[in-house]
């Protein structure tokens, strides 16, 4: 979702190649075949400033927003969009673009949820994604770690921000870059919804060990009233009332 290196992004995207038994209650969904599609996008700096009442009257129901990067970076527009969606009726949650190789997982977290993306129990608040994706600033693909490196930066993200916010945090990521850097890691999969990232009109092979996919990312390209350009376009794998659910945590 980052836009610098936007072109790199698309050509990893482009080689990417859904139920589950009762789901848990942080990722609660219906089987893929048979489960209703909720339309949703993603925003960051990028679509500068957006009439957030325009975008739910086109039927967006949720949106993920660009809140941090690293721990030195705070979306400009982070705090406008997270507000003014949440007023809207947009069911809105924050997300964080990993940066495994400048800080630990921990420090990471705790950035985010100090800086917008802790959770509140208000009907309308996702818990946090964490957006895992190919390095698009120097120091390779998979940031400079190894597959074993990588596991440990995640989970130490992850119980980070479940130890700030009580919250199972929501994984993106491609099943190529997954697979990959994480040597095929199937262990957050029993808790943390899948958000993947495939630009096709299938989502394709899930990562390694995902029963189901929770939100799926299907094209950067999307266009939506009161977004000027391109903005990324998401379903959730539900309708609405499961979608409030995982905001709740019920």
């Amino acid at each position: 979702m980052i836009r610098t290196g936007l072109m790199l992004r698309r050509l990893i995207a482009a080689g990417i190649t859904a139920v589950a038994a009762a789901a848990t209650a942080l990722v609660a969904t219906a089987g893929p075949a048979a489960a209703a599609t909720t339309p949703g996008i993603d925003v960051s700096n990028y679509q500068g400033a957006i009439n957030w009442t325009s975008v739910r009257n086109s039927g967006i129901q949720f949106a993920f927003i660009k809140a941090t990067e690293g721990t030195s970076y705070k979306d400009p527009q982070f705090n406008a969009n997270y507000v003014n969606s949440y007023n809207a009726g947009v069911i809105r949650g924050a997300y964080h673009f990993a940066r495994p190789n400048i800080s630990s997982g921990a420090a990471q977290a705790n950035y985010l949820a100090s800086n917008g993306g802790a959770w509140s129990a208000d009907s309308r608040t996702l818990p946090a994604a964490l957006d895992l994706e190919g390095n698009p600033y120097a120091g390779g693909y998979c940031y400079g770690l190894s597959t074993t490196g990588m596991r440990n930066w995640v989970q130490d993200f992850l119980n980070t921000y479940r130890a700030r916010t009580s919250r199972y945090a929501v994984i993106y990521t491609t099943t190529s870059w997954w697979n990959q850097c994480t040597g095929s890691w199937t262990g957050p999969w029993a808790n943390h919804p899948l958000w993947l990232a495939r630009w096709a009109s299938t989502p394709g092979t899930l990562p390694a060990g995902a029963p189901f996919y929770s939100f799926w990312q299907y094209t950067a390209t999307g266009a939506v009233s009161g977004i000027s350009g391109n903005v990324d376009r998401n379903y959730w794998n539900g309708d609405r009332t499961r979608l409030i659910a995982l905001a709740n945590n019920g």
